[in-house]
């Protein structure tokens, strides 16, 4: 079976860190990414070996996070997206990829972890029924 690699992006260091060492205690397998750019280049380099993209909205000058969940989808049609956001969630509607999650900052990292468990069954689920 295939580990549950997850791509992580967040600007921030300290949250970035703390999200790392949660969802690796949890189980997952993490890549981090600190901007957009980079997010899209580990997305160029093989979106199939991730599992979920976990991105915060703002994540400095480039690619946002809404333009990472839509490069991930692009990629591969049915990747689960989490977007966590402190001041963007209103935008979700309309930027956000359909059948994705945003989850508010602050946040309590159990959330997390379940959001992204939720979407991975659900798009395990629509793969094989």
């Amino acid at each position: 079976m295939k580990p549950t690699l997850l791509l992580l992006v967040e600007d921030d260091p300290l949250i970035r860190e703390v999200l790392d060492t949660e969802l690796v205690e949890a189980g997952f397998e993490v890549v981090t990414a600190h901007d957009g750019e980079r997010a899209l280049a580990e997305l160029n380099a093989d979106s199939v070996r991730f599992r979920a993209v976990v991105t915060d909205i703002k994540v400095g000058p480039g690619p946002d996070g809404w333009d990472v969940g839509r490069h991930a989808r692009e990629l591969v049609p049915d990747m689960p997206v989490v977007y966590i956001s402190g001041d963007s969630g209103h935008d979700w509607a309309s930027k956000g990829v359909p059948e994705s999650v945003i989850i508010a900052k602050p946040f309590v990292p159990a959330q997390l972890v379940t959001a992204i468990s939720m979407l991975i069954t659900s798009a395990d689920t629509h793969r094989t029924g």
